[in-house]
């Protein structure tokens, strides 16, 4: 398959069995082009998707891409009967998950040096619920963990990477992390 039409209709069926956002390189592989050239063609079906009269639409997390529906459907979806439940997340949460995705990567001490408590099961949390992940170690004495926020958080607030993130004064990190939309 050669032609523009049929290279996007790849990667349209390759978005939609995966169900996971897809890595650039990967997709790049997969229809045997370069990265720039898959980025452009991606970026083209974007477009496309944004402005048809269409129920999904294509995103960019972080560097990899994914099918996703269209938010202003969920009503209708949600019509199909009983999702999975999600949780909201905690103000503490919501305060931890600000504090790791402003100053990433960033160890425990910095987290519960900002909020003044302990944070180890907020941590947990984030982390069962694929917010946050483990991202190595700190030189420092100790050798503690570093974290940072995964592309399921991305995806979960509607970023397409951190660069999205609202600018962000140190007073205004209660009104920030208030605005941040959830799944």
């Amino acid at each position: 398959m050669s032609t523009i039409n049929d290279t996007e209709m790849i990667i349209e069926a390759v978005l939609f069995a995966a169900g996971d956002p897809v890595p650039l390189e990967k997709l790049a592989e997969i229809i045997e082009q370069d990265k720039k050239t898959t980025r452009g063609i991606l970026t083209n079906m974007q477009y496309k998707y944004q402005h048809a009269s269409r129920g999904i639409m294509l995103r960019e997390l972080d560097g990899a891409w994914q099918l996703c529906t269209k938010p202003e459907l969920d009503p209708y979806i949600s019509r199909l009967g009983p999702a999975r439940k999600k949780q909201g997340l905690t103000p503490a949460a919501y305060e931890t998950l600000a504090i790791i995705a402003y100053n990433q990567p960033v160890t425990r001490a910095y987290i519960e040096q900002i909020r003044g408590v302990n944070s180890d099961s907020v941590i947990m949390k984030l982390m069962e619920r694929n917010l946050i992940r483990e991202a190595g170690r700190d030189d420092a004495p100790g050798r503690p963990k570093l974290y940072e926020t995964t592309e399921e958080f991305l995806r979960v607030f509607g970023f397409s990477s951190l660069k999205d993130l609202p600018p962000l004064e140190m007073n205004e990190i209660p009104e920030v992390v208030e605005k941040m939309p959830v799944d």
